[in-house]
């Protein structure tokens, strides 16, 4: 068992990390895996039922065996799991396979592998100009027993270090959400006493030496909201790279505190009206536009470094609760327009179903890494665009996104150089947008880069798009896209239709023209 502590003491400390900054990660998409459920070091492929809630084999070599799976879908950073040692054997809930259950801060869970592992999926990563990021729990260590063994825990044994067992029941009462347990009698989540200057200091030491022994790139931080906002400050600083938290809650105003003390936080605010306003043909999505401008406007960054998702380890997959592709592919294209850094949870590409966990925590190798599936071709098509459009106007990862249509079925989102329509009136739904401000120039050639359809604006910039299909229509210049650029190779033409391969259609009539329309036939 790899000892953290024992080789930050016995060997020279050397941060090898590219200690990445906020700024950093804003080019990058992020791609979230369940290390135990990612891939076998032996490349074999054995049975996993996700109810059993138990290890099934993934490993950090097999994610390094596959690393050219995720790099060709765009990707260039993923966020594995936590990487600590849980505690062994059942428990009510299962085995600690997800690593969210943390006994021992100073050993490493050597179900994923070694140390020498680890430090290798980095150093494979950083060959690739990808970053690592790794998932860390701060809010509690976790007993099998109630009352809790307090000496199984490392380094923090003692009662004392922890907070006097109290359930949450009221979380509208804040104290009561930092200090007391997440977890029941069968599994206590046992709360670790942050308000002791030692034990903050032992977090700063653990959090500084993780980071420099294993070169990683990013932290996110579970359970945030569970520790008093103070804390936070010096942790992030001592880690020395970038700090995204998870902060629970719908509401915009209690996240946007946690602004303050991280780098950024994962949009739940967002991710609610996200999938409400796709989920069904009776979405609201002007409540989407309305939550983001009020994030916009509340975090200390506006949503520039947030993380920008539709599924992840603790929520339903959106397939279980949509099976409508076009609305699927709505919402999964989203992410990548957001003023933050676009995640996707592994499995999203090859449209898992899953529902609540553990239903949602499948295994990969089922899928057998195809990538020729409709959906990894559509989310590497939305990661190049993200990119062509970063490298045609910097200020893509600085000026807000804005909505030049909100309504209850259909949002245009401008972000220079891109412009996305969404609706969420399905497979067999029509939609259109009218929009008076397209975000573009007169006259300029567009390309759907999902249908590759190419289309130029009004005189005026002015756009109205049509749709029976309802997938989304996301637009770049075609000045934009670079020569080395895959997005609709060979498919470029010359006139307002390059391929007539999508039954999308867009529209483009000038003001002037559509005057004269009138006078010709007499109206």
């Amino acid at each position: 068992m790899v000892n953290l502590k024992a080789l930050a003491i016995s060997t020279f400390f050397f941060v090898s990390s590219l200690a990445a900054s906020s700024n950093d990660w804003r080019s990058r998409s992020i791609y979230q895996l369940v290390t135990d459920r990612f891939a076998l070091t032996d490349g074999s492929g054995p049975a996993c039922s996700t109810g059993d809630r138990v290890y099934c084999g993934g490993t950090y070599q097999g994610i390094i065996h596959h690393l050219d799976y995720i790099q060709n879908m765009g990707f260039d950073a993923i966020w594995i799991s936590p990487v600590v040692s849980s505690f062994e054997g059942p428990s009510a809930y299962g085995e600690a396979y997800h690593g969210y259950w943390p006994q021992d801060l100073y050993s490493l869970n050597t179900h994923f592998g070694t140390g020498q592992d680890l430090k290798a999926l980095a150093d494979a990563l950083h060959k690739r100009n990808m970053y690592l990021m790794v998932d860390v729990v701060v809010n509690h260590l976790v007993s099998k027993a109630s009352p809790p063994t307090f000496s199984s825990f490392n380094p923090l044994n003692e009662a004392s270090d922890f907070h006097t067992k109290c359930l949450i029941t009221d979380y509208n009462n804040q104290t009561e959400v930092e200090q007391c347990w997440l977890g029941d009698d069968n599994l206590p989540l046992v709360d670790v006493n942050t308000e002791n200057d030692e034990i903050v200091k032992t977090y700063y030491d653990w959090i500084k030496t993780l980071v420099g022994n294993y070169s990683v790139d990013g932290i996110r931080i579970d359970t945030v909201k569970h520790v008093r906002k103070d804390f936070w400050p010096g942790f992030a600083s001592s880690s020395g790279v970038y700090t995204i938290g998870e902060v629970l809650h719908n509401e915009t105003s209690y996240v946007a505190d946690y602004t303050n003390v991280l780098d950024a936080v994962l949009d739940y605010p967002t991710w609610f009206p996200l999938v409400a306003g796709f989920q069904t043909q009776f979405g609201n999505l002007s409540d989407l536009s309305r939550v983001i401008t009020a994030s916009q406007g509340a975090y200390k960054n506006g949503l520039f470094g947030t993380g920008s998702f539709l599924e992840n380890h603790d929520q339903p997959r959106f397939p279980s609760l949509s099976n409508d592709t076009a609305r699927l592919k709505n919402a999964i294209s989203f992410p990548f327009i957001h003023d933050g850094i676009p995640i996707v949870y592994y499995g999203q590409e090859q449209g898992y179903t899953g529902g609540p966990d553990p239903a949602n925590r499948e295994a990969l190798w089922f899928s057998g890494y195809a990538q020729d599936k409709d959906l990894v071709q559509h989310i590497k098509t939305m990661n190049a665009a993200r990119k062509a459009a970063i490298a045609a106007n910097s200020r893509f990862l600085s000026v807000p996104m804005t909505f030049p249509l909100a309504s209850e079925t259909t949002l245009a989102v401008s972000k220079p150089p891109m412009l996305a329509l969404f609706t969420n009136a399905g497979v067999s739904g029509t939609a259109s947008w009218n929009l008076a401000k397209s975000g573009f120039n007169g006259n300029t050639r567009l390309i759907d880069v999902l249908s590759c359809t190419v289309v130029t604006t009004n005189s005026d910039g002015s756009l109205v798009a049509n749709t029976t299909d309802g997938l989304p229509q996301i637009y770049l210049p075609v000045s934009a896209l670079p020569s080395s650029s895959n997005i609709c190779t060979g498919k470029l033409g010359t006139g307002n239709s390059a391929s007539g391969i999508t039954t999308s259609s867009l529209m483009v009539v000038g003001l002037a023209t559509f005057a004269w329309l009138l006078m010709e036939i007499g109206l």
